[in-house]
């Protein structure tokens, strides 16, 4: 059994994100960048499978710069086998992302794919649901849980009400929820084995996909600074400023 696990490199989750001066973006120059979180939690999820002897082979696809072979190199320092670098410049929206990775399922015939539900810099939560209406393919979003047995996938999923659990013939799509599994250190040794891994090169051309945007950035800013809270004495004054002064009562 074949996964094809999709990556995304973006900000740090404990960097503290700014907005360019000019506001066309935020700013990346000289910011620690990482795996996006869920992400990293497909990858860890695609490497307990291969342990488990369910899976033989990890395929971690990314999309970008020369800067996501990064990215790729620790997920194949968790466990992934090799890796497909997909270069590209600019900023890539969900819908070009989902038709690129339909491209490499047509090519690659992976039994599914993984990814996180959503990414730490966009929050879109687009990706998932667009491969899989593509690829005209079931799909199982929000998984905190995954079974795999007799061609089948079976994925609990994080909704509104609390858990759903539904059966998915193979090949689906899976997007990673917060709660599927704690994601691994990569250890040194396979630090420096991921560096001999193969990463494979292809552009969107090669896969004939049309990644232009089709929204434009007007302006970034950041949000307003919220006022500072005030304590009251007692519940008298709170009835009094929320009477007066708020004005909801």
């Amino acid at each position: 059994m074949k996964i094809l696990v999709a990556v995304k490199r973006v900000i740090d989750f404990n960097v503290k994100v700014r907005v360019k001066a000019d506001q066309t973006g935020v700013e990346t120059t000289n910011v620690k960048m990482s795996m996006n979180p869920f992400d990293e939690i497909a990858v860890e999820e695609a490497v307990r499978l291969k342990e488990a002897g369910t899976v033989s082979e990890i395929v971690v696809v990314s999309a970008g710069g020369p800067q996501v072979q990064e990215t790729i190199r620790t997920a194949m320092a968790m466990g992934a086998d090799r890796g497909i670098h997909i270069n590209c410049e600019g900023e890539l929206e969900p819908l070009a992302v989902a038709k690129l990775l339909k491209a490499l399922m047509d090519r690659e015939s992976p039994d599914f794919v993984i990814m996180g539900k959503q990414a730490i810099d966009d929050d879109c939560n687009q990706t998932g649901q667009m491969l899989g209406a593509l690829a005209n393919r079931p799909q199982g979003t929000f998984a905190s849980k995954l079974v795999l047995s007799d061609g089948k996938a079976e994925v609990t999923r994080e909704i509104d009400g609390g858990l759903e659990t539904v059966s998915l013939d193979l090949p689906a799509v899976i997007s990673a929820d917060l709660r599927l599994n704690e994601p691994r250190y990569a250890s040194l040794p396979n630090i420096m084995k991921a560096k001999k891994k193969p990463i494979e090169q292809v552009t969107p051309e090669e896969l004939g996909v049309d990644v232009t945007p089709r929204l434009e950035t007007l302006k970034v800013e950041e949000p307003p600074v919220r006022a500072a809270g005030i304590i009251v004495a007692d519940v008298d004054e709170l009835l009094d400023k929320l009477q007066n002064e708020a004005k909801v009562i």
